[in-house]
């Protein structure tokens, strides 16, 4: 490691300290959001809104301060710039970005948003409680209409085609809707080839097992059994975790601090089960990033499809496999007692993977999903296109459904306001998950090449080698890397659909016999 003269050392570490100071303000907040959605009274939400929006004009004050642009300026300029390592290099590409985005964007249109999101999100609850979309129209039109005024503004900072390129690279660096198009279209033509397969099989898995009601207490004890099979801890005097209950799962915190939730459902406990899974992924990443990274602009994950590619390899790869299950069952058996007693592990398995077209995103099989995410990639993009008006999104949304999965929506809480993310103006997030999937493709391919026989270990409970081999691969590497390059670098090839397309077969054909 090069020695930085005192001049590009002390510029430097400033910048370090104005990436604490919004480092820690920015961990305040997520931990107000999670009291928000978990233990706050009800009558809270404006003070709530009030306190986040300050939390947030803080941080945006932080980063704008006229001084860093002074000092980027003198760093960019000094001479020995070039002794500057890479992690060095890279801090001072991530701090430069956000300045230049955030200086661009006007502090009350900050504040505004922050605000209107924690009024939104209250709003949606009431709304998806009592089956009304009419009581959160109004409240998600603003919050677009917020969204398109910050995505023109960032269009022109970061150098986008279309608004919409501006708040997908907010969550997937360099990522374009020309390239997720084509993507997904691609991984649309698998999918749907996989699922006519299935539908044509004349294998149906019996499904029962998954109604069987368990009390939410024993639900409570299978979540304990799941997060110690992951090294998950929130019961030790060193726990960094914890698990609470709330409307929809979610993961926050920031390194020593990572919390996770789920939802307790008496007749289908494989949600909670899956939840807890899949929000551990999450909470491992963010527990496992470099100690010596902390605070810095790379002590980060490498984008929100990189993250959600470790709670989906975690959900599905690894939790719905015939080892995870084998190793789980008889748990299960000695927690849940007589209600699973005589169910063969064949079975469970088939059940836990039953490929059957729904209306819940977060409910949906391995296969099903993608379209999901397709269906709300398109929507965002008709929206901030200006090619659908608010009135109109539940009309366009159980058309979708209905010529995507063949399913008919109901009411409203089941369609357009199943989730949380429009109510808390993340446009643009939607397409990481799906691009999740397909980094996850392309990293248990490379697993399967660097631990042939991981496999046998999971059937013994040991979880280990894929955890150290997720931390050495891509924990490790926090964001120092786009996630494009992340995943040349860990498999060696550029991105593509088609090793997630071949685990999704190999996997289905021995289930359905296609």
């Amino acid at each position: 490691m090069s020695v930085l003269n005192s001049e590009l050392q002390s510029l430097y570490d400033s910048i370090l300290a104005k990436s604490k100071e919004f480092a820690v303000i920015q961990s305040s907040a997520a931990i107000l959001h999670w009291d928000m959605e978990t233990k706050m009274p009800p009558k809270g939400i404006e003070l709530r809104s009030q306190q986040l929006a300050a939390l947030e004009l803080i941080s945006h004050k932080i980063l704008t301060n006229p001084q860093n642009s002074r000092i980027l300026d003198a760093i960019e300029k000094n001479q020995n710039k070039s002794q500057l390592t890479k992690q060095q290099t890279r801090n001072m590409y991530l701090f430069k970005k956000a300045y230049d985005e955030n200086t661009k964007l006007p502090e009350s249109l900050v504040f505004e948003m922050a605000k209107q999101q924690t009024i939104s999100i209250g709003t949606w609850k009431k709304a998806k409680t009592l089956k009304d979309y009419k009581i959160f129209k109004d409240d998600l039109k603003k919050t677009i209409e917020l969204k398109t005024e910050a995505a023109e503004i960032l269009m022109r900072v970061k150098g986008t085609k279309t608004p919409y390129d501006a708040l997908l690279d907010s969550f997937e660096s360099k990522m374009t809707a020309e390239k997720i198009t084509k993507i997904f279209n691609v991984m649309k033509t698998g999918l749907i080839d996989i699922l006519k397969k299935i539908n044509s099989s004349e294998i149906k898995p019996d499904s029962s097992i998954l109604k069987i009601k368990i009390p939410i207490e024993a639900q409570r004890k299978i979540s304990l059994e799941a997060m110690e099979y992951l090294g998950y801890d929130t019961l030790s005097s060193q726990a960094g975790g914890r698990l609470d209950e709330t409307e929809h799962p979610f993961t926050t915190g920031y390194y020593d601090d990572v919390r996770i939730t789920t939802h307790y459902h008496e007749d289908k406990f494989s949600s909670s089960l899956y939840s807890v899974l899949h929000e551990g992924g999450h909470a491992l990443y963010d527990q496992n990033l470099p100690k010596e990274y902390m605070y810095q602009p790379i002590g980060t994950a490498a984008s929100y499809g990189i993250h959600e590619s470790q709670s989906r390899l975690i959900e599905n790869m690894i939790g719905r496999s015939p080892e995870f299950l084998g190793y789980m069952l008889p748990k299960l058996k000695t927690i849940v007692g007589k209600a699973l007693k005589g169910k063969k592990l064949k079975d469970f398995v088939n059940a836990m993977n039953i490929v059957t077209p729904s209306k819940i995103r977060i409910e949906a099989d391995e296969v099903t999903y993608g379209l999901h995410i397709i269906i709300r990639y398109e929507i965002e993009q008709m929206i901030f296109n200006d090619k659908i008006k608010v009135e109109e999104l539940p009309e366009i949304w159980n058309q979708k459904y209905a010529d995507y999965l063949g399913v008919k929506i109901e009411n409203d809480s089941e369609g357009i306001m199943q989730d949380t993310h429009w109510a808390s103006g993340l446009f643009g997030y939607f397409p990481s998950y799906a691009l999740g999937n397909i980094y996850d493709g392309m990293f248990l391919k490379q697993i399967k090449r660097d631990i042939p026989h991981y496999k046998k270990e999971l059937k013994l409970g040991n979880f280990n080698q894929i955890k150290r081999w997720l931390i050495d691969n891509i924990h490790s590497k926090a964001n120092l890397y786009d996630p494009e390059d992340l995943v040349k670098i860990v498999t060696g090839e550029n991105l593509t659909v088609k090793p997630f397309i071949d685990y999704l077969e190999h996997k289905f054909k021995k289930i359905y016999d296609f």
